[in-house]
């Protein structure tokens, strides 16, 4: 089971609210976007998911395992978290090839190699680099490193799938392509994703649901039908009319 359920989750710096209390239930095998502006709380709620940010208060629970529960003192790191995680930068390390850069979670965990170069042509043959492998970061445009870093993602079989912006850096042609080849893994892998952008149209266009924030608020959670025909408030009558 990869249902994720946050409850009440909030998180504060000194003075400052990252993030309201939260209270969402994201179903398992679905994608689901947290959209909005820059500062509105979608990125603090992504890494809280992940492991990288505790919480100030409110529980996390994914399936039957809770992750985080202020009020009970508990706390699971990252790396015990069976999440992946992509990120804005890729993150591939440019003296490892293809293979060794999207094979690296499996050698930390001591996988058999048998089983390590099994998953490794399956996932290239995944994300279209069948014949890469042996190839640098340098040798591959910005949508291979993006390719790169999916997989590398995805090769450990996560319980859910965590992507900060991750099409962010490649150019409006690129983003179209990559967009729709993620949501084509997604659905073909049947794998929970939870993929945080400010882009409207990206949004749309690959999610089962939207989770609309702003000022470190859910103003929304619901697909895209629903927002565009019942929006929640102003706020979210305007942003998605924008």
């Amino acid at each position: 089971m990869s249902r994720v359920l946050l409850h009440e989750i909030s998180k504060s710096y000194a003075h400052f609210h990252a993030l309201h209390p939260l209270t969402m239930e994201i179903p398992e095998g679905e994608l689901v976007t947290l959209l909005g502006p820059s500062g509105c709380g979608k990125t603090t709620t992504l890494r809280i998911i992940a492991g990288l940010e505790i919480p100030t208060e409110g529980r996390l629970k994914i399936g039957d395992q809770v992750f985080n529960d202020v009020e009970n003192r508990v706390y699971v790191p990252p790396e015990k978290r069976d999440l992946g995680m992509v990120f804005q930068s890729y993150a591939v390390w440019p003296h490892m090839t293809v293979g060794r850069n999207i094979d690296y979670p499996l050698r930390i965990k001591r996988v058999q190699r048998e089983e390590r170069d099994r998953r490794l042509r399956e996932i290239l043959e995944l994300v279209h680099l069948t014949g890469q492998e042996d190839k640098y970061p340098h040798q591959l445009s910005g949508g291979q490193q993006q390719r790169v870093a999916l997989a590398r993602g995805l090769i450990m079989q996560p319980r859910v799938l965590l992507l900060d912006e991750p099409l962010s850096n490649l150019d409006a042609k690129l983003r179209k392509a990559m967009r729709t080849e993620i949501r084509e893994i997604q659905q073909r892998l049947k794998i929970t994703m939870i993929y945080v952008t400010h882009d409207r149209e990206e949004a749309e266009a690959i999610s089962d649901r939207m989770a609309i924030m702003h000022e470190g608020r859910l103003s929304q959670f619901a697909t895209i039908e629903e927002i565009r025909n019942r929006p929640a408030n102003e706020f979210v009558k305007a942003f998605i009319n924008d």
